[in-house]
């Protein structure tokens, strides 16, 4: 008999238990998706720098009217 195989083996009492601890966390970001989505926007713009804002478009000197 292989023992080496046996070491391996996960019954259901083993995967049930890690996929219900995923699932959990899973939900868990799921009902505050927006929470984490905001957080993990503020850390990307913190180390790449927030994008720079357009020059204000400023009005030419109108030339002065000659009489």
């Amino acid at each position: 008999m292989y023992l080496h195989g046996l070491a391996l083996y996960a019954g259901p009492d083993q995967v049930m238990t890690v996929t219900s601890g995923l699932a959990s966390i899973l939900g868990v970001l799921l009902i505050f998706w927006h929470k984490v989505v905001a957080g993990v926007s503020k850390v990307v713009h913190k180390f790449r720098g927030s994008p720079q804002a357009p020059p204000l478009a400023t009005q030419k000197d109108t030339p002065a009217q000659s009489s």
